[in-house]
């Protein structure tokens, strides 16, 4: 890293066209974050008199700053944000000087809201990090500089805010600079700089502040307006993700997207990264007519000299600097939901304009923020960081997120919820499965499913222990059985004393049990067999992926229903008495979670109806969807 230093502004004549700058505010809450964007949106003069006498009215019910305007409530927008005095969302604002314009992210400072953070980090050039000077650098503080580092920001200012809560103390500032200076040592901001300030009073926000005669560098808008921000995504080799295929009529066909690096010209040749085919820009289409070039940041719509197969989520790129191409990749990935991140859990991975399905397959290490030491995990809480490797359903261009943002960044998101989840920078792509192909099989499924004279489908059972999964499902195969039926029966004890005996009953080995179960039952269904599933299998996002793994129709989910009270008086093997004990740790239903289905083909309930009865219903559902023959 460039040591934190204090060196002098540029002068006006070399800084004329340098353009926008986007930077962001973080830190660890109430470091004065919103306070400081406040005065500065204030001193360089582009709030508006009445909405400074709504802040000023707003001052008196909400203001933390007594009898003073309170100036960070001109960024707090959020009725919730002005009550509790916090920052929730990510505050966007917009401002220009006479050398530069500037967009300025306000994020939260609270634990809960670091996915904020990162958001707010994913697009800034700059990065300024508040420390309170009363409390020193902290866990957050450290958290917030490691995930700026890990989103590709260049550009660092250490804000020594509260310096007037400390006399204006030299000592102290120097303290809290030495201690980040080691914490951040070897990474490779291309600009760093520590500077004392006040954000309530305004010192070395715009003007020097004689309080601090020791520091002799830059106000903090001095630095903002002269820092050169050297990346230039337009030198990067040309990259597309198309959006749609434009096609208002017969004569016209175009790939339309957002250039996310370099430059592409008309006549330029270019292919689709997926499946390699070759043509040449005829023209670039905009709004406003054709242009001859594009560059990062435009959206444009490109037509091809040569027709194409190209669709939403293609990257487009040169064909002698073509992105990697693959579904395997290491990544760093920070965790941003109360559910942790277990392996092997299928979620849906968005990168640039392509969707498609993944799973962590390994968590090489957690970071921990404190130290940057590397530690063993095998699952991910909220806000933590991790090394991992994830394996997708199916492979995607992308570059490394050093080489490019837009093409190297992804988020995860929960396909019940479809909620975001995590975010992820490409490190590498794994190739260690590229000399594993498909081979072809003169035999295929439907061809074992016609000698049988049945249709083959998975039948999973789910419910609590003690529900009656295994005997029905044991009573359904005999019914079957005695029809000349080909069945197998996968029941979650029995395989536990072999494929699975490795496993144990934590969420993360819950989660590899199922995966395990379900990629042999889908070979069972390649197989033309019925089989049947008999497993707790307690979380919807596991019972998804093995419905996921077969074709429409070849699963059916059966929701064996029984009250947790009824399965303790049952109690057939014991388990409930030895969980109650504190004997049995991650007992569903006690100290595990049971997610119940909320769509299942079939709901049993064994307290109104008998083992057999259920059984009977079941062959008779099957009969119905034709799948007896």
């Amino acid at each position: 890293m460039t040591a934190l230093a204090t060196a002098a502004g540029a002068p006006a004549a070399d800084i004329a066209g340098r353009g926008l700058l986007r930077f962001l505010t973080c830190g660890s809450v109430d470091d004065g974050k919103s306070t400081l964007i406040g005065r500065l949106l204030y001193e360089t003069q582009v709030v508006f008199d009445d909405h400074i006498d709504a802040v000023t009215r707003a001052s008196r019910r909400h203001g933390t700053t007594g009898e003073d305007v309170d100036l960070a409530l001109l960024v707090d927008g959020l009725e919730a944000e002005r009550e509790q005095g916090i920052t929730i969302d990510v505050a966007y604002r917009y401002f220009a000087t006479a050398r530069r314009k500037f967009i300025v992210a306000d994020t939260p400072g609270h634990e809960q809201y670091t996915r904020n953070m990162a958001t707010g980090a994913s697009t800034a050039d700059l990065a300024i990090l508040l420390v309170d000077a009363r409390k020193g650098v902290l866990i957050q503080t450290k958290r917030h500089a490691y995930i700026a580092k890990l989103l590709g920001i260049r550009h660092l200012v250490l804000a020594v805010n509260k310096i007037d809560l400390v006399g204006f103390d030299a000592g102290r500032f120097a303290e809290i600079e030495a201690e980040f200076r080691a914490f951040v040592a070897g990474w490779d901001f291309a600009t760093a700089v520590a500077i004392p300030l006040s954000a309530r009073f305004g010192d070395n926000l715009v003007a020097p502040s004689p309080r601090v005669p020791w520091y002799d560098g830059p106000t903090l808008l001095q630095h903002l307006e002269t820092v050169e921000v050297d990346e230039d995504i337009t030198a990067q080799p040309f990259r597309m993700a198309v959006q749609w295929v434009n096609r208002p009529n017969l004569d016209f066909r175009g790939l339309s997207g957002s250039v996310a690096g370099g430059r592409v010209r008309s006549g330029d040749p270019i292919v689709v990264t997926a499946s390699g085919q070759a043509t040449r820009v005829a023209r670039i289409v905009t709004a406003d007519g054709d242009i001859e070039e594009a560059e990062a940041g435009q959206a444009v719509t490109l037509t091809c000299a040569e027709e194409v197969d190209a669709s939403r989520g293609d990257v487009l790129a040169p064909p002698d600097a073509r992105p990697e191409f693959s579904d395997q990749f290491a990544a760093h990935l920070i965790w941003m939901h109360e559910t942790p991140l277990f392996p092997g859990r299928p979620y849906l991975l968005k990168a640039g304009t392509r969707s498609v399905t993944a799973t962590v397959s390994e968590i090489k290490h957690r970071v921990d923020v404190n130290s940057l030491s590397h530690l063993a995990a095998k699952e991910l809480q909220l806000n933590e960081i991790g090394f991992c490797n994830l394996s997708l359903s199916a492979p995607i261009a992308f570059d490394p997120y050093s080489a490019n943002r837009e093409t190297g960044g992804f988020i995860l998101i929960d396909r019940l919820t479809n909620a975001t989840v995590g975010a992820g920078m490409i490190e590498f792509g794994l190739r260690r499965a590229t000399n594993i192909h498909w081979q072809a099989l003169d035999v295929d499924k439907a061809a074992r499913a016609r000698l049988k004279e049945q249709r083959p489908a998975i039948l999973w059972f789910t419910g609590l222990s003690g529900a009656g999964k295994s005997t029905i499902a044991n009573l359904v195969e005999r019914k079957l059985l005695a029809e000349g039926r080909h069945t197998y029966l996968l029941d979650g004890d029995n395989v536990r004393h072999g494929l699975n005996r490795d496993l144990g009953f934590t969420e993360t080995d819950r989660i590899e049990n199922i995966r395990r179960v379900a990629e042999t039952a889908k070979l069972f269904v390649d197989a033309g067999l019925l089989v049947l599933v008999s497993f707790i299998s307690p979380f919807r996002a596991e019972r998804q992926m093995a419905r996921d793994l077969v074709e429409a129709g070849e699963f059916i989910e059966i929701f064996v229903d029984t009250t947790i009270d009824e399965c303790r008086r049952r109690d057939p093997k014991g388990l409930y008495a030895k969980a109650d004990r504190g004997q049995i740790k991650n007992f569903t239903g006690i100290d595990s979670p049971y997610e119940p289905p909320e769509r299942p083909e079939l709901r049993l309930d064994t307290v109104q109806q008998t083992p057999e009865a259920s059984a009977e219903a079941i062959v008779r559902h099957l009969r119905d969807r034709g799948l007896l023959g």
